[in-house]
């Protein structure tokens, strides 16, 4: 009954991705819940780290022992994240990295920095919803390029690191809008058509999920769990800035930031290791598709991956080209 209930949730929509679904599932958590202390001495670089759901991720790690690495393109933002997450837990190891993660030349000095620190577990959380097509530094589309290449990047090029991890975790930071879009096979860049932010954004955290399965057999040799999620709707300055009109109406059923991060950090922390290679909500696994239109084949999600693959210059067998 309790699986009928919480699908019957999920389906519709309002009922799962809101704050009232967030409350009505959690009341069954708290055996659930990590342990404290349970991820001591893991260092956890968190994307997107100086806002909203990342910086809401990286003060529950600390809280959990873990030392965050937050990731962030303002060294004003990121200064004042670590010192709030210090002041709330003291003996705290917080860093701080700057980079834009659209920017493959940056992700790749990041890459090597990171490495040389040492990483357990990587959540990809930036985002970017630009209003007009834009381009990346290299000539990507800018959603694209920040949820798909660069967080592929990144993983690929500290796989040799996160080998050296007893449990490693990546896992994506997706959305629910992932589900009214279909996988754009001939038209990863979004080059044809009128061009909405929103959309964009839906249709590269449907590439992004269409490839969990593939990423998981990718880094498997290296034991990484691959994981995708979405958080629900969240009140985030994103959210405030980009889609100004559904913040103003569903206003009084937005999640908190820390209620959005708790899926990401639940993955990160709980025991035992979840399986690798699938999409979650609410600590649940979720299904990748709810509308028949958005239905793909396995050849298309190959064809899609070699595309990515392609622009992210990543050769057949994991190292970077």
């Amino acid at each position: 009954m309790i699986g009928l209930v919480d699908n019957a949730l999920d389906r519709s929509v309002i009922g799962g991705y809101s704050r009232l679904g967030f409350g009505l599932r959690a009341r069954g958590w708290d055996a659930d819940d990590p342990a404290v202390g349970s991820l001591a001495n893991r260092t956890v670089a968190v994307t997107g780290g100086t806002s909203g759901i990342g910086a809401a991720t990286a003060g529950r790690i600390a809280a959990l022992g873990g030392h965050p690495i937050l990731i962030g393109r303002s060294q004003d933002k990121a200064d004042a994240v670590r010192a709030e997450i210090i002041h709330r837990h003291p003996s705290a190891t917080v860093r701080v990295e700057l980079c834009d993660i659209s920017d493959l030349d940056q992700v790749r000095g990041l890459a090597t920095r990171l490495a040389a620190a040492g990483v357990d577990i990587i959540i990809h959380n930036a985002g970017v919803m630009p209003p007009q097509r834009t381009e990346s530094a290299q000539g990507h589309e800018l959603s694209l390029a920040a949820h798909v290449l660069g967080p592929i990047l990144l993983t690929e090029l500290l796989e040799p690191t996160l080998t050296d991890s007893p449990d490693a975790r990546v896992i994506f930071m997706s959305s629910g809008g992932m589900y009214t879009a279909e996988l754009p096979v001939d038209d990863l860049e979004y080059r044809a058509g009128d061009y909405r932010g929103a959309r964009a954004y839906a249709r590269s955290k449907r590439v992004q999920t269409a490839l969990l399965p593939i990423l998981a057999d990718r880094w498997q040799a290296a034991g990484v769990l691959v994981a995708g999620m979405h958080p629900g709707w969240v009140d985030t300055p994103g959210v405030a800035d980009s889609l100004p009109g559904f913040k103003k109406v569903a206003a009084p059923l937005l999640r908190s930031a820390d209620q959005g991060a708790d899926t990401a950090v639940w993955l990160a922390a709980t025991r035992p290791r979840p399986n690798t290679g699938l999409f979650w909500h609410d600590r649940e696994p979720r299904p990748e598709h709810y509308l028949p239109r958005t239905r793909f084949s396995e050849h298309d999600r190959r064809l899609i991956w070699e595309q990515v693959r392609t622009a992210a210059a990543l050769d057949a067998n994991g190292a970077e080209r």
